[in-house]
């Protein structure tokens, strides 16, 4: 429990920082790769399949957005699963939070890696993959423990930087269209199932940049306008690169880097410059995020007693919880560097379904309780968080048990954690410190 004396995380992050945050959140490295893949398994109908997939991603985000409307602590989905259905649940979510946010963030290292090895290539060395990985976990972690303030007007920096080169292949690709290079985005058999998965997987993110509700302004009016400002923008933003990917570079699917072949379609060499500087601005602007929201996760479990205490350490002088910053940029660290970004990219993607669909639930719980809330109000609610559950059940149901049981281990490592932790502590105590 904290006392008065202690010092309290600043409420530092306003509307359009938060809904940058967001942004940030969501569009990482896989824009950067994602065109050619979802090209290659519906072709010239790729446009069509990021529309469909950002619908089915905006059911889940309206439930966050009602959902979180209703708090203003720390914790996201963490916080408003205990509320709904009690401790041992929010402890679970708030395990899988943590492993799924570790998971990403070890992805976007090796991602690091990869592009500026690319510019730089002394990087790609294992002596080269250490400093880099290293280097860039100290810089975040660094402006992440000197202040929220600093921290949120440097993802609203690194937001703008990563969607330059994007606007850019949006503006320069609308005068280039070609029907001829439309019409030879040619796919045998189109697979529109894997398509939704890549897509829904490449709109994640968005669960993880609420967290920070105790250092945002006025959360309960601004989580809703925030996400859905985001979600619509960032589904602008896929549909048009990709529409603009298929219609200006020839055989689209055969490319590993689409946005930079595409912009080398228009600009030259030089286009592929500007891309791979672009991802690069991107990760960092998306670990700088993931420094900013997921120690949160940590700081909010310790208060409850359901993490170590010093974990909700507050630095006396910036206000942030250094301890669980610097731990977790610690633990991600050493994940990037003893995995691929194939290998956590996938985990990450399968344990945040799961938090997709109790999150949805919630709703449902919510409205039981209080059938006229404070804050954002779903038309239909019941109904979009059944829509919203059925999508995400649908999406885990793919996997095989050669990718699942990663959550299953998951889970079971939480369930031992949390009752040790209850048997050490007497119990844990329901409800809000």
């Amino acid at each position: 429990m904290l006392t008065t004396a202690e010092p309290t995380l600043m409420r530092a992050i306003g509307r359009w920082s938060l809904t940058a945050g967001i942004v940030n959140g969501i569009i990482g490295s896989g824009i950067f790769g994602m065109p050619s893949a979802v090209a290659n398994l519906v072709g010239v109908w790729s446009p069509l399949a990021v529309l469909l997939a950002g619908c089915g991603v905006f059911f889940v985000v309206l439930c966050f957005a009602e959902v979180g409307s209703r708090f203003d602590d720390a914790g996201g989905p963490y916080l408003y699963t205990r509320e709904a259905f009690g401790p041992a649940a929010g402890f679970q979510i708030g395990w899988l939070q943590i492993w799924t946010r570790l998971f990403s963030g070890a992805a976007a290292l090796n991602i690091l890696v990869s592009y500026t090895g690319a510019l730089i290539p002394p990087v790609e060395t294992p002596l080269g993959r250490a400093i880099t990985m290293t280097g860039g976990i100290i810089l975040v972690t660094l402006v992440n423990i000197a202040g929220v303030r600093n921290a949120a007007w440097t993802v609203n920096v690194f937001t703008i930087g990563k969607l330059l080169p994007l606007l850019m292949l949006v503006v320069l690709g609308s005068f280039h269209l070609s029907k001829g290079v439309l019409a030879g985005q040619v796919v045998s058999s189109p697979n529109w199932t894997e398509a939704v998965l890549l897509l829904v997987f490449a709109y994640g993110g968005f669960e993880s940049a609420i967290i920070a509700a105790s250092e945002t302004q006025n959360p309960k009016r601004d989580t809703a306008f925030a996400l859905v400002t985001a979600i619509v923008a960032v589904t602008a933003v896929y549909l048009l690169v990709q529409l603009a990917v298929v219609g200006v570079l020839p055989h689209a699917a055969q490319s590993s880097t689409p946005i930079a072949a595409a912009l080398a379609e228009l600009l030259g060499p030089v286009g592929s410059t500007i891309a791979g500087l672009g991802v690069v601005v991107s990760i960092y602007g998306w670990l700088t995020g993931f420094a900013l929201m997921t120690p949160r996760i940590l700081y909010s479990m310790a208060r409850r007693s359901e993490m170590p205490a010093f974990l909700a350490s507050v630095h006396p002088r910036f206000l942030t919880p250094w301890a669980s910053i610097a731990v977790n940029s610690a633990a991600v660290l050493v994940m990037g560097l003893a995995s691929n970004f194939a290998q956590a990219a996938t985990l990450a993607a399968i344990a945040r379904l799961a938090i997709f669909a109790v999150t949805c639930g919630t709703v449902i719980v919510f409205r039981m309780r209080d059938r006229e809330p404070e804050g954002f109000h779903i038309p239909c609610g019941t109904a979009v968080a059944v829509i919203g559950i059925a999508f995400s059940a649908w999406l885990l149901s793919t996997r095989s048990f050669a990718q699942g049981w990663i959550l299953i281990a998951i889970v079971a490592s939480g369930m031992a954690f949390w009752s040790l932790k209850t048997i050490n502590t007497g119990g844990l105590t329901r409800g809000k410190l």
